[in-house]
This record gives C-alpha cells, sequence and structure tokens, in this order.
C-alpha cells in the first residue's frame, strides 16, 4: 500500500495518535501526513470551496510525498464543531466529496472517532 498517506484531521491531541494507529494498520502506511484545523469536518463544510492554504498543505503530501490517499475526521466531543454525532458524520461525509471533487485522482475515506477512541470508516469516495 501507499508509503504516505494525507489525514485532515481536528487538532485536538486525543484523536491523532487513535487515527495515525488505525491508518497504519488498515492500510500499510509508513506515514501519515497530518493536516489539522479545529473542527476540520466543520471547518470544511462550512466553506463555499477547499481554502487555498489548505490546498497547498494537501499538494505538498501529495506532490512531494506521493500520497494518493485522503482521509477525513470528524470526532466525539469536538470542540472546534460542537454538534452531534449524525451531524459529525454527515459532515465528515460532505466534506469528503469536497476533497474528492478537488482531487479526483485520490481515493478519499471519511472516518468517525467515538467516545472510546475507536475508528469507524464512514464512505469511500
Amino acid at each position: 500500500m501507499p508509503k504516505f498517506v494525507t489525514c485532515l484531521n481536528c487538532m485536538d491531541g486525543r484523536v491523532q495518535l487513535p487515527v495515525i494507529g488505525w491508518i497504519r494498520e488498515k492500510y500499510d502506511a509508513e506515514h501519515v501526513d497530518m493536516i489539522t484545523e479545529a473542527g476540520m469536518d466543520g471547518f470544511l463544510v462550512n466553506r463555499k470551496d477547499v481554502p487555498e492554504e489548505l490546498r497547498k498543505k494537501i499538494n505538498i503530501s501529495l506532490e512531494i510525498h506521493g500520497s494518493s490517499v485522503i482521509f477525513i475526521v470528524g470526532h466525539h466531543d469536538c470542540g472546534g464543531h460542537p454538534v452531534d454525532e449524525l451531524t459529525h458524520k454527515k459532515h465528515v461525509l460532505e466534506s469528503a466529496d469536497k476533497i474528492k471533487k478537488v482531487y479526483p485522482g485520490c481515493a478519499v475515506y471519511g472516518l468517525w472517532v467515538s467516545g472510546l477512541w475507536q475508528i469507524e470508516k464512514l464512505g469511500e469516495l
């Protein structure tokens, strides 16, 4: 599988290690390029387009590190996007769709991190 993958995650430090571990195990990736914003799914869904600064970071992962897989993460108890679980999951999938439109050559996955820090794959675009 890929040596590098790209992960658009919340900046909340509680979700970093569980997400990295899960991705490395399930996708046999050596490295996870982590790009963070407070409440990443809310950050993406509440904008018309993917912000240029975020695109620059994604492009480094894709063009320099050779990633072709992008994960979008939402999680329980998110301070940056304080909505219920169903809304988070909807926003993760909407965000994944937005990213897929910008990067059609990449596999894009939505992930949910539960209150028990377990990872659920929501879908692939």
